[in-house]
C-alpha cells in the first residue's frame, strides 16, 4: 500500500511538471506540426494528426523525471516512443490527450499518466492543469482534486440504453465496419456528446456520464483511464470484451449490466 501511495504521489509530480510545458502552450501562438497521413485522397478521417511543442516538451519533462527517479522502470510514450517496456513497472504517457482541443483553444484535453504493473494497468491519471483537475485511480478506488475540492470517484447506476448519456470524441473515429455499430448504439441512447477525449472517460467516473465508445486508440491513449474508471466501480473493456489496455476498439461503461448489454449490441450490429 505504502508503495501504491508513492507512485500515486509521482504521478503528481509527473502532472506538475507537464503542466508548466502544456500550458505554456495552450491559446497561444504555437506552431502545429501533422504527424498523420498527408494523402488528401484518403478515406482515412485519422491522416490529422498534429502534434505540437508543448505535447513535446510535456512528454519530454515527464521522461526525464521518470528515468531520474525510477531509471530500471519503462516508458511508453505517445512522441517518443519506447523503453524497457518488458520491464515490471511501465509508465505509459499521452502528454496532451486531445490535441485537436488543445489547439482550438478548448480545455478538453488532458495529461494521462498510466503505470503498468507485470503487464496491467495499476495506477492512472489525468490532469487538467487548465481548470486545475486531477481524475486517479489504482483499480480498487478513484479520486478527484480540483475546483470542487477533493473527493472519491463513483459512476452511476443505469442499466438501460435508453437512460444512458455515451460520449465519444467524434464518430468520424470508426471506419465502415465499425460506424453502423456505433450509429446503432447512439440511436438508442437519451444522450450522445462528442469532443470529450480524456474526459468522457472521468466524467463516466465522476457519474456524470454512462457511456464511451471510440475506436482506433493506441495503449497511451487507454492505460491511464482503465484504473482511474475501475476504480470507480466501472468496466473498461474492447468491444469483444478483451482487456483494453493495448487500445483499439474500447468501450467503458459506469454500470456492469450496461457494459453487457451494449457489448450485445456490438456484437449483434457487427455479425
Amino acid at each position: 500500500m505504502h508503495q501504491k501511495h508513492t507512485y500515486t504521489d509521482f504521478a503528481h509530480r509527473l502532472a506538475d511538471a507537464a503542466a508548466a510545458e502544456a500550458l505554456a502552450g495552450f491559446r497561444a501562438a504555437i506552431h502545429v506540426d501533422n504527424k498523420g497521413k498527408k494523402d488528401a485522397a484518403s478515406d482515412d478521417t485519422r491522416r490529422y494528426d498534429p502534434v505540437t511543442e508543448a505535447d513535446r516538451g510535456a512528454e519530454r519533462v515527464m521522461r526525464e523525471l521518470i528515468e531520474t527517479t525510477y531509471p530500471d522502470h519503462g516508458i511508453v510514450g505517445e512522441e517518443y516512443g519506447k523503453l524497457r517496456q518488458d520491464a515490471d513497472h511501465v509508465w505509459v504517457l499521452d502528454p496532451i490527450d486531445g490535441t485537436r482541443s488543445f489547439i482550438a483553444g478548448i480545455p478538453l484535453w488532458g495529461t494521462l499518466i498510466g503505470l503498468m504493473e507485470n503487464g496491467r494497468p495499476a495506477l492512472g491519471m489525468m490532469a487538467q492543469p487548465y481548470i486545475g483537475e486531477r481524475f486517479y485511480g489504482d483499480g480498487k478506488s478513484a479520486r478527484y482534486r480540483g475546483p470542487r475540492g477533493d473527493g472519491a470517484l463513483k459512476t452511476r447506476k443505469c442499466a438501460d440504453l435508453s437512460d444512458a448519456i455515451l460520449f465519444t470524441t467524434t464518430p468520424a473515429l470508426f471506419d465502415h465496419d465499425e460506424r453502423p455499430a456505433y450509429d446503432a448504439v447512439e440511436r438508442e441512447v437519451r444522450l450522445a456528446r462528442y469532443g470529450t477525449d480524456c474526459y468522457g472517460y472521468c466524467m463516466l467516473a465522476a457519474g456524470q456520464a454512462d457511456l464511451v465508445i471510440e475506436a482506433g486508440l493506441e495503449a497511451y491513449d487507454i492505460v491511464a483511464l482503465v484504473p482511474i474508471v475501475e476504480g470507480a466501480g466501472g468496466v473498461v473493456t474492447t468491444w469483444t470484451g478483451a482487456p483494453a489496455d493495448e487500445g483499439g476498439r474500447i468501450v467503458a461503461s459506469g454500470d456492469p449490466a450496461l457494459h453487457e448489454a451494449v457489448l450485445r449490441e456490438l456484437a449483434i450490429c457487427r455479425a
